[in-house]
């Protein structure tokens, strides 16, 4: 084994009736006994078949889908990544529903919106999800997993209250990347934070995660979940990675200099966000589009490189291929798109994240789909992979069906909310639906404003089409759309500030 460094629910004017309200809350109060005899029957069946695969989630931090050479990237070379897509398959339409770290974790955990788990934004840390809201480790544990959290989690609690075989994790947006913070717990027990030194985080916590795995666990599968910090604010590197990009030349986006234009159909909440490169002093990291890129890119080679350590582990373990690996991450960011650093708007830099997934026994190498497939749908594909079904209050669905074959009917539209309000960049609060050729955004503060765009003519969405006349019959058509896709989804009330 080797070491390396040793909130708010705004004008919503469509409520769902209440038999939808009350959906949820129902759902999840029969859970415990319909969970409880789902799980009998897999443990049952877990006993005649054996060899139930084991799970390694690969989950990064703000990688935007084209963050990897595998999707093209010229500059950036993931190997470890690719490989995954490769010996796999990768979906070019994956993305998240809403576009900040610790909401978007918490629908990861739970296959649910936000708006339902009340996991609306990054505040109020320190108190648990709701009890009620089962995530797809708990089900694996029951089923007889083992089942570990290392790296940054970042959600409510750092879900410190779930069971965990194995915990090493910690709760900040970006730790401490020259001597991070970590708590370390077993079997469900975790202890104080402590302070390591002179160790790049995401290496110390690949270090423990390959200990965890040496470790005799008898026949009992395991459920690995390493979530790296890097390349998080504020990008710093691994040692070993300072000369990396030093000669390399970094294009700039067509839209940078839109801000030197007016920002040409952006609305006013748009231009007023304070998400730009080298204007706030807030974000000191976030001085240069040159610098974010070159140490943005730089934190996911070390990342790369982590994940080559766990390949070669399994590998020379010879479970490689009774192992299903996923990988995705948790939202997008933009890379001086409009001048823009950080992420949050439903713009396609944003809201875009990869997704990969191998396992040879289902997935045959080298598939590529483009299904639009969303954050909601990875706790069901994991219960899926684990032969486990799928609770119905879950709002993703399973994407390993496509695995076997293209399915255009699998979605046509979802839904979009971002609601942390008042939030570090000062992006407003907002709401929005994405088909395969259109996107209507509503900023939901007073005054309301709105983006709409053509996506096959318009990819870099720089054309708003909103109010156009010539546009008015999509435009109703998508309103009416969004208002359905809303209504569908179940609220719950936001998480209190207060345990």
């Amino acid at each position: 084994m080797m070491s390396y460094e040793t909130g708010l629910d705004p004008l919503d004017n469509q409520k769902p009736e209440q038999t939808r309200r009350e959906f949820l809350q129902g759902s999840l109060a029969v859970a415990g006994t319909l969970l409880a005899s789902q799980v009998t029957g897999a443990k049952a069946s877990a006993e005649a078949k054996p060899k139930r695969p084991n799970l390694v989630f690969f989950f990064g931090e703000g990688q935007r889908a084209d963050a990897l050479s595998i999707a093209g990237n010229p500059i950036l070379k993931t190997p470890n990544h690719d490989r995954i897509g490769q010996e796999g398959i990768r979906f070019r339409n994956a993305f998240c529903t809403n576009a900040l770290c610790a909401p978007a974790r918490a629908t990861t955990l739970t296959g649910m919106y936000s708006r339902s788990t009340g996991a609306l934004s990054n505040e109020h840390l320190n108190v648990p999800l709701p009890s009620d809201i089962p995530i797809f480790t708990d089900l694996l544990h029951d089923a007889g997993y083992e089942v570990a959290i290392l790296g940054k989690v970042h959600i409510h609690n750092g879900v410190e209250d779930r069971y965990w075989d194995y915990y090493f994790g910690h709760n900040n947006p970006g730790n401490n990347y020259a001597n991070p913070f970590f708590k370390e717990g077993r079997k469900g027990k975790i202890g104080p934070e402590k302070q390591y030194h002179n160790v790049y985080p995401d290496d110390l916590t690949v270090d423990r995660a390959l200990a965890w795995l040496e470790e005799d666990r008898g026949d009992k599968p395991f459920c690995l979940l390493v979530w790296f910090v890097a390349p998080h604010e504020p990008f710093f590197r691994a040692r070993r990675h300072f000369d990396l990009y030093r000669d390399a030349v970094i294009p700039k986006p067509p839209t940078f200099d839109d801000d030197l234009k007016g920002y040409p159909g952006k609305p006013k909440g748009f231009v007023d966000a304070e998400n730009k490169i080298g204007t706030t002093p807030t974000h000191v990291a976030c001085g240069s589009h040159e610098g974010i890129v070159k140490d943005y890119y730089a934190g996911l080679v070390a990342v790369d490189d982590n994940i080559g350590r766990i390949f070669n582990y399994l590998d020379k373990k010879n479970i490689l291929d009774d192992t299903a690996i996923v990988q995705g991450s948790d939202h997008g960011f933009f890379l001086g798109e409009w001048r823009l650093f950080d992420k949050r708007l439903m713009h396609e830099p944003s809201i875009r994240v990869p997704l990969m997934i191998r396992y040879p026994k289902r997935i045959q190498a080298g598939t590529v789909r483009d299904e639009m497939v969303l954050d909601t749908d990875l706790a069901p594909t994991f219960l899926d992979l684990a032969g486990l079904p799928i609770p119905q209050h879950m709002q993703g669905k399973s994407v390993l069906p496509l695995a076997k074959a293209a399915d255009p009917s699998f979605r046509q539209e979802w839904y979009y909310e971002y609601f942390e309000w008042p939030n570090p960049e000062a992006v407003r609060p907002h709401r929005g639906i994405r088909t395969e050729r259109y996107k209507l955004i509503h900023y939901v503060l007073e005054p309301q404003e709105f983006e709409l765009y053509d996506l096959v003519s318009d990819p870099g969405e720089t054309q708003n089409l909103y109010g156009k006349p010539q546009f008015q019959s999509i435009q109703q058509d998508l309103w009416n759309r969004l208002d359905k896709l809303q209504a569908q989804i179940p609220e719950k009330k936001k998480i209190a500030a207060t345990a």
